[in-house]
């Protein structure tokens, strides 16, 4: 029996989590969080736990990923989140996600893709494994994750001094990240930048 836990602040998402996952015979839920946080507390008395990225104000999912990842014996992560961003992908495999799945996948390949990240199989989405193949395709293209990262607080209204405080950088390194993003995606301002990144699936629209 795979043990699981449901991390997703929507009620309703995990409702319908737990009716497709328990028509399984080898799948028992036996532990739901409704924050990262308490995600994280949870994290222990199971296998697998199907993470979501955001949660509201408190701490992103990928941060709980990490955090569970990091101890001994943890129990594998599957992301299943409605994100599929290069910033959110990156950010969750760097994390220590075994796998990246989309809420739209049908049951049948949710049911597959917790077995088999129970066992370490990595388990991506089609739409997800695609963006990392293109990555791999064309590396000097292809932000960094520091890159989205900074690419993504621009997006948000950030000076460049606000962006090196949050990301405890100089403000020289913010500039020249700047510098290889507007190279990287052909534009020449901070706006044209953000339209770009998110036209091209890097930040979230």
């Amino acid at each position: 029996m795979i043990r699981l836990l449901l991390a997703d602040d929507h009620p309703v998402v995990r409702a319908g989590l737990r009716a497709v996952l328990e028509t399984e015979p080898d799948l028992e839920v036996v532990a739901e969080a409704s924050s990262a946080e308490e995600a994280v507390r949870l994290a222990a008395e199971v296998d697998v736990v199907l993470m979501d990225l955001q949660f509201g104000s408190g701490m992103h999912g990928s941060e709980a990923t990490a955090a569970i990842t990091a101890s001994a014996d943890a129990p594998k992560v599957l992301v299943l989140t409605t994100y599929d961003t290069d910033g959110d992908i990156l950010a969750a495999i760097e994390a220590g996600a075994t796998g990246y799945l989309l809420k739209d996948a049908p049951p049948e390949d949710l049911a597959a893709a917790v077995r088999n990240a129970a066992t370490g199989q990595t388990v991506l989405a089609p739409a997800v494994a695609h963006r990392l193949m293109n990555r791999m395709r064309t590396p000097a293209a292809a932000l960094s994750p520091r890159e989205i990262e900074v690419l993504g607080l621009v997006a948000d209204g950030l000076s460049n001094l606000e962006i090196s405080k949050r990301l405890f950088l100089s403000q020289a390194t913010v500039k020249s990240h700047l510098v290889h993003i507007y190279t990287k995606l052909g534009v020449d301002s901070r706006t044209a930048a953000v339209a770009a990144g998110k036209e091209q699936g890097l930040i979230r629209r």
